[in-house]
């Protein structure tokens, strides 16, 4: 699973017009799924976003996570398959590499789980849907992150 995390004062995400999903600070997720992934490297990024020490304390620096902000951080997680997009050849990005819909919403659905059970306010985007996001990125902060680095650290 791939997640481009950015650090947000509000985000929002509307389909035909209409508001679905919305936060207050903290981020806005993006999440791609990939041919191969699955719920141990959805577990693998929720835990490392909910700690990803991102948020300024008095002197500045970034210290805190999601989950030390009093209140906690808010998530917009919008589901997007583009991250999983192959620009290597010709000028049509492929994308083979994203899991089908099928595999990729079960696993969008855990990831949001995951991260509601640890005390977060999460709202999502529609599956599939044409969606018109909006971040209002604070700083910018913006961190990608991969499960495939699970193995590697």
């Amino acid at each position: 699973m791939r997640a481009v995390v950015q650090r947000v004062q509000r985000g929002s995400v509307a389909v035909e017009g209409e508001v679905i999903g919305r936060c207050g600070r903290g981020f806005v997720i993006l999440l791609g799924v990939g041919q191969g992934d699955n719920e141990k490297g959805a577990e693998y990024l929720a835990n490392k976003i909910a700690n990803l020490r991102i948020f300024e304390d008095d002197t500045a620096k970034m210290n805190f996570s999601a989950l030390d902000l009093q209140p906690p951080a808010e998530m917009l997680v919008i589901s997007q398959f583009t991250l999983y997009a192959d620009t290597r050849k010709g000028r049509r990005p492929s994308f083979v590499a994203a899991a089908p819909p099928d595999l990729a919403a079960p696993l969008v659905d855990y990831f949001v789980t995951l991260l509601r059970q640890m005390g977060l306010k999460v709202e999502t985007g529609r599956f599939a849907a044409d969606m018109l996001v909006t971040i209002e990125n604070d700083g910018p902060v913006t961190i990608i992150m991969d499960s495939s680095d699970a193995a590697k650290s």
